[in-house]
Parts: structure tokens; sequence; C-alpha cells
């Protein structure tokens, strides 16, 4: 399949690859076609996640690099290389999570908001202008947010996170006007999206639990298959829009 699919001849970064999200992800955008980058801070994972990807995807090219996105020059020449090696960036896809919460509202430690600002904020601060103008400069340039249904109805003992991941939500409606205002009276041509998802559950979890129900919860797999589903509709039709893969709270 790959090479002739939907996202045939497209080129997709996707930033915490390494993840049970991030996996599904380089599987589905590979098996679709597109050559995938990917990036990790745990080069293990990442190579493990790679080589996953390549051999399910039948030899499609994904490639990985270890890259600190928590620096935006590293995420600069992230970017910058793949536009040089690849010749195009035609997506970005935000997975690097992290979750801390507390008992109650007044145990809130800011300890958590601190650590939860640098994985959820800066990592979507730093992909976000550094792959923006190549985004802009494709014909079919996508960043896609992985969100939470918290961000819009947090929980006493979830401040933090709920409030980071709207931080990250703003944050990426803000690169979609960027897309909105480029793409003048035509319309946009690259869209910012975001996917809200109540929680994720994959194989292993379901594994270790086998009598709990996750309910609402989004398995990995469809969520690659959401990620890849952006790239089919209308950049004006996805752009600035959080699309629910749960019920709204």
């Amino acid at each position: 399949m790959a090479g002739n699919g939907a996202l045939s001849g497209a080129v997709i970064a996707v930033a915490g690859a390494g993840g049970p999200a991030g996996r599904a992800a380089l599987v589905r955008l590979a098996e679709a076609g597109a050559t995938v980058v990917a990036a990790d801070n745990d080069p293990e994972r990442l190579a493990e996640a790679v080589d996953a990807a390549r051999y399910a995807s039948g030899g499609a090219t994904v490639t990985g690099e270890p890259v600190d996105l928590l620096d935006l020059e590293s995420t600069r020449e992230w970017a910058t290389h793949i536009e040089k090696e690849f010749g195009r960036v035609d997506g970005v896809v935000h997975l690097v999570g992290g979750w801390r919460g507390s008992e109650t509202f007044i145990k809130t430690s800011l300890d958590d908001w601190d650590f939860l600002e640098l994985l959820l904020i800066r990592t979507v601060q730093h992909t976000s202008l550094a792959f923006s103008e190549a985004l802009q400069r494709s014909d079919r340039g996508r960043y896609v947010l992985i969100s939470a249904a918290g961000a819009t109805s947090p929980t006493a003992g979830n401040a933090a996170y709920a409030a980071a991941k709207a931080a990250a939500e703003a944050w990426t409606l803000a690169m979609a006007d960027f897309f909105r205002k480029a793409g003048g009276a035509e319309g946009p041509t690259s869209a910012a999206a975001i996917l809200v998802v109540k929680a994720l559950v994959h194989e292993a979890m379901r594994a270790e639990r086998p009598n709990a129900k996750f309910a609402g919860f989004t398995d990995v797999k469809d969520l690659a298959e959401a990620i890849t589903d952006v790239w089919s509709k209308p950049a004006a039709e996805v752009n600035g829009k959080r699309l629910w893969l749960t019920e709204k709270p």
C-alpha cells in the first residue's frame, strides 16, 4: 500500500512518536503512503517505533531522530532538515503527552504545572513556530494537535493538566488564524486542527485490566485513523476546528 495511498507523496513529521499513540500513527500514516519522519526524546523507544512501522507498512519510508523539542533551535533544525532532505513538509502531528493530577484542587502541586507546561505547551510552541512556514508552503499542510476533553471541562484534581491542554489549544487556534490570513480571499490551503479525546487506550492497557470498560476512551488505532483523515478534508473544513472523538462534555 505504501507509495500509492491517500497520502502518497506527503511528508509528515510526528512529534512524540515513541509512545503507543505515536506508534499507531506512524503505521497508519505510512500505510496511507506518507513519508514519515518521527521524533522522540527516547532514542531506544523511537528506534523500536520506527522499526515496527516500517515492518507493518511493508517497507514504507519511516525515519526517526531524537530531537529535543524543548529547545527551539533544535526543533527549527529538525524542520529545516526534513524540508531539505525530502523537499517539503506536509504535516506535523503533535503527540507529546504527559499527565499529572491530584486528589483535590487544594492539593494541586504547581510542580505539576511546571512539568506539564514544558511537555504540553512548550513543545507545541516550538513545533508550530518551527514548521508553520513550511506547512504554509505545502498544498496540503496540516498541523494536528491531540487534546483532551478536560481542556473544555476541567475537573478539580486536573487543574494543571486541563489548563496546559487549554493553552496548547489556544496556541494551535492562533496558528490556524495564521493559515486563514495567509490564504486570503481564496481560503486557507493549510490547516491547524485539534483532535479531542477523553483519554487513550491501547492493547497493553486492555491486557493489564481485562475487566475495565474504558468508557469514552479512544483506541490509539482509531486516533491514528482520525489523524490520517484530517488530510482527506479541505483545509477550510478543519482549520481552527476542534474535532471531537468523544462526547462533548
